[in-house]
C-alpha cells in the first residue's frame, strides 16, 4: 500500500532480534500467501467443474492477492523497518501504484461476488453472468483499479533526506490529507458498505424464511449449499475488512495529528498494523479448504506427495462430478435454478393431488367402486409426480 508520509527516521533503528522476528513473521505472510492463492488459481483452472461464475471472480481474488504478496510485502516491509528507501525511483512509484490496484480489483471481486449471489438468490429468475459477461467484468474491474491507483503513480516521489531516501506521495498542498481519505473511502468504505447490504438481504432471504414442512430433498439440499456459499464469502468479507480496518485508521489518525509521528512506539504500530493488513492474503485460501468440499479436495489432491494427507476416492469424485444438476449458471455449488420453481410447485401440486385423490375416493364410494378408484387414485398421483 502507498506510504502517504516518511513515517520514520533512524532513531527508530531496532535492534537485530526485533527485526528477526519481524522478518519471519512477514516472510510466514508471504510463503503462505504466495503458495495458497497458487494453488487455488491451480484449483481453478486445472478442473472444468470449478470454472464457474463465483470461481472466476475468486480466481481474480487470488491473483490480486499474489500480486500484493509478491510485490508489497518484504519491500514495504524493508522500508518500515529500515526507514531508508533502497530501491530507486522508478520502483517508489510502482510500488505506491501497483499493489493498491491489486487492493482495489481485490475487494471489488468480493463485491461482485456479492452481487451475484444477491441476483441469484433475491431474483433467481434473471439472467446472471455468463462466463463471458463475468471475463468481461473481471476486466473491467481491473481498468478501474488502475485508472484509481495512477494518481499515486503520479505523485510518487523520493526525497533525499540526511542519511536517507524517503519515497511518498506528494500529494499537492490544496488537497493535504485529502487524498489518502480518499482512498481510504474508495479502497474501504464503499466497497464494504455495499457488501453489507447485499449480504444483509441475501441472509434474511436464506435464514429468516421458513422451510416448507414438505420440502424435497433436493430443495433442502440447494437451500444448504446456498447458504454454506454465502456463509464462506461473509468470512471472507469480513477477514478482509478486520484486517485492513487499523491500517486505514492509523493513516486518518496520524494525518490529523501529525505529532504522533513523533512518538517513540510510531514504528512498532506501523509495522504490526501492516502486517495485518499484508496477511489478509493469506486467510483466503485457508477459508476456501476448511468450509468449501471442492477446494479441500483441490488442495488434498495438490498436496497428496505429502504423507500426511489422503486423497480418497471421494475427493477424486468431487472435482469431477456435480454436485446436483449440470448447469452453466452454477458457481460454487451446481444445481439449476428450475429446481428452485419446480420444488415450489411440487408443493401446490401435492396439495391439488391429495384434493383429487380425495375427491375420488368419495365418488368411488358413492358409486361402490372400490377397485377403480384405488386404480384411479394411483394413477393420478404417479402423473403428478412425473410432471412434478
Amino acid at each position: 500500500m502507498p506510504n502517504f508520509t516518511g513515517n520514520f527516521t533512524n532513531k527508530f533503528a531496532q535492534p537485530p532480534w526485533r527485526v528477526a522476528l519481524w522478518s519471519l513473521a512477514y516472510s510466514l505472510v508471504l510463503v503462505v500467501a504466495l503458495f495458497g492463492n497458487l494453488v487455488v488459481i491451480w484449483i481453478i483452472l486445472a478442473h472444468r467443474r470449478m470454472r464457474t461464475v463465483t470461481n472466476y471472480f475468486l480466481l481474480n481474488l487470488a491473483v490480486s492477492d499474489v500480486s500484493m504478496a509478491a510485490f508489497n510485502t518484504l519491500v514495504n516491509f524493508v522500508y518500515a523497518a529500515r526507514g531508508e528507501w533502497y530501491f530507486g525511483s522508478a520502483y517508489c512509484k510502482f510500488h505506491n501504484f501497483f499493489p493498491v490496484a491489486a487492493v482495489f480489483a481485490s475487494i471489488y471481486s468480493m463485491t461482485a461476488i456479492a452481487v451475484d449471489r444477491y441476483m441469484a438468490i433475491i431474483h433467481p429468475l434473471k439472467p446472471r453472468f455468463s462466463a463471458t459477461v463475468t471475463k468481461v467484468v473481471i476486466v473491467c474491474v481491473w481498468g478501474a483499479a488502475v485508472v484509481l491507483a495512477l494518481p499515486l503513480c503520479f505523485y510518487s516521489t523520493t526525497t533525499t533526506v540526511p542519511l536517507r531516501t524517503l519515497c511518498h506521495v506528494a500529494w499537492p498542498r490544496q488537497r493535504g490529507g485529502a487524498g489518502g481519505v480518499s482512498y481510504s473511502f474508495l479502497v474501504y468504505l464503499l466497497p464494504l458498505v455495499v457488501m453489507g447490504i447485499t449480504y444483509t438481504i441475501v441472509g434474511i432471504t436464506l435464514w429468516g424464511s421458513g422451510i416448507p414442512g414438505h420440502s424435497s430433498e433436493n430443495y433442502l439440499e440447494h437451500l444448504q449449499a446456498k447458504r454454506k456459499v454465502v456463509k464462506m464469502m461473509v468470512l471472507v468479507v469480513l477477514t478482509f475488512a478486520l484486517c485492513w480496518l487499523p491500517y486505514h485508521v492509523y493513516f486518518i489518525v496520524t494525518g490529523l495529528n501529525r505529532r504522533l509521528m513523533k512518538w517513540q512506539h510510531i514504528q512498532q504500530v506501523y509495522l504490526s498494523v501492516l502486517w495485518l493488513a499484508m496477511s489478509s492474503t493469506m486467510y483466503n485460501p485457508i477459508i476456501y479448504c476448511c468450509l468449501n468440499s471442492r477446494f479441500r479436495a483441490g488442495f488434498k489432491r495438490a498436496f497428496c506427495w505429502c504423507p500426511f494427507v489422503h486423497l480418497s476416492d471421494l475427493d477424486k469424485l468431487e472435482l469431477k462430478m456435480t454436485r446436483f444438476h449440470p448447469t452453466r449458471q452454477s458457481s460454487l455449488f451446481t444445481v439449476t435454478r428450475l429446481d428452485s420453481c419446480a420444488d415450489l410447485h411440487t408443493h401446490s401440486s401435492r396439495r391439488k393431488s391429495s384434493t383429487t385423490s380425495r375427491h375420488g375416493s368419495l365418488v368411488s364410494q358413492s358409486r361402490h367402486v372400490t377397485r377403480t378408484s384405488l386404480n384411479g387414485s394411483l394413477h393420478g398421483s404417479t402423473a403428478n409426480n412425473s410432471v412434478n
